[in-house]
């Protein structure tokens, strides 16, 4: 298919490489110059404008920061027409479900659908992440070759596109608590003088830690947190749960307690590490 991936954070050249890689015709933009380099040496071709990327595509993929970023990107789009057989713009950014439900009056002819992806760049570029699908099931369809070589497995969540939403949130947020909790447990080891390998082994062993952690233990141990998922990311995410579940009436207070973590964590120098840099608050106590 030919496909315009908007955005080149870490996400968006994951996808866009994954694609050509897959045989797709791939035309690429970003806000800040200089980011897809790596992508253009592969193959794609790079646009001066959101609406000069979507020219003739059949789908338009949005990887971008927040809901304002997505917003404004959409906005861009508008001249790409009402026929119901132009591109579909699939959001694939962790936004609020309000947003994500409002892209359907953006978009024109209302050619959108969310696709949020569970796994990070290196899932996407192996073609090992998730795809949770939400929107009219016919504009979902339509783009069947991208989510079968995107990813392993993609879940239809319903004709809302703010249900694929939540579902990303929840498990964003049980990924965000546990690296917070994971991270007082590590330092509380090292304060007490533990060894550290037997630590670090019976880490990857017990039970409790969910194995969706496993991969940013060492990071948490004693790494430098060069990751992709920025602390300032992880306490949005967090931020949009809680907003989620009050919107409903509900009150998640260990999710504001979480959320804060990750803001203190960015706040104090960590703000494009990756969200194991949450154990550096805990160090920072000690001196």
């Amino acid at each position: 298919m030919r496909v315009s991936v908007l955005g080149m954070g870490s996400m968006g050249r994951a996808m866009a490489l994954r694609l050509l890689e897959r045989g797709h015709v791939v035309r690429v933009w970003n806000r800040t110059p200089g980011k897809a380099s790596e992508v253009i040496d592969a193959g794609a071709v790079e646009a001066p404008s959101p609406a000069e990327a979507a020219r003739d595509a059949d789908a338009v993929l949005m990887s971008l920061a927040d809901d304002q970023a997505v917003r404004d990107v959409a906005a861009r789009l508008s001249d790409l027409g009402s026929d119901p057989g132009g591109p579909v713009v699939a959001d694939m950014s962790t936004v609020s479900p309000d947003t994500s439900r409002a892209l359907v009056g953006l978009v024109p002819g209302g050619r959108s659908v969310a696709a949020p992806v569970l796994g990070g760049p290196q899932a996407v570029l192996s073609g090992q992440a998730t795809g949770l699908l939400g929107g009219e099931r016919g504009l979902v369809d339509r783009l069947e070759p991208v989510w079968s070589d995107l990813f392993t497995v993609h879940r239809y969540c319903g004709d809302d596109p703010g249900n694929a939403l939540t579902f990303k949130l929840l498990n964003n947020y049980l990924l965000m608590a546990g690296v917070a909790v994971v991270a007082e447990v590590v330092a509380t080891g090292q304060a007490a003088g533990l060894d550290e390998a037997v630590l670090r082994d019976l880490l990857f062993q017990w039970p409790t830690v969910a194995p969706g952690l496993h991969n940013r233990l060492d990071d948490i141990l004693h790494g430098d947190h060069r990751g992709w998922f920025a602390t300032r990311l992880g306490a949005k995410d967090v931020r949009l749960t809680a907003e989620v579940a009050e919107s409903k009436g509900l009150e998640l207070p260990i999710a504001r307690l979480i959320e804060q973590r990750y803001e203190e964590a960015a706040e104090h120098g960590w703000n494009d590490s990756d969200v194991t840099a949450v154990v550096e608050l805990l160090r920072g106590q000690r001196g």
